[in-house]
């Protein structure tokens, strides 16, 4: 998320809003938030609605397992009307899509130069 927060200015030329969303609870967003001054918003995904519906949510935890709700790191790209226009979701924790892959393809999308 501090990678993502290096990169904002770079999504905003593009006239991408950004946003993370994590399992975790308000207090510990608040808290991450408040030590890393992001300037972009952390929102909880309750139940695990919005990692199921995106069809990201890491299948290896079931229900009532400690790390049910865990979604495959990755980043959406979302239009105004709620459509997933691009997708990018890695298995493994410990590696994020590259940003620079995520701003080329959305800008190829829209037509940016």
């Amino acid at each position: 998320m501090v990678q993502l927060a290096q990169w904002q200015e770079a999504f905003a030329a593009a006239g991408v809003h950004v946003a993370a969303m994590t399992y975790d609870d308000v207090s510990v967003l608040a808290a991450f938030q408040a030590e890393h001054d992001l300037g972009y918003p952390l929102l909880q995904d309750v139940d695990v609605k919005h990692v199921n519906a995106y069809g990201v949510r890491n299948e290896q935890y079931e229900p009532g397992d400690g790390g049910y709700g865990i979604p495959h790191p990755g980043i959406l790209f979302i239009s105004p009307e709620g459509i997933i226009q691009l997708k990018f979701a890695v298995p493994g924790y410990r590696q994020r899509p590259p940003l620079e892959d995520v701003l080329a393809a959305i800008e190829q999308l829209e037509g940016t130069p």
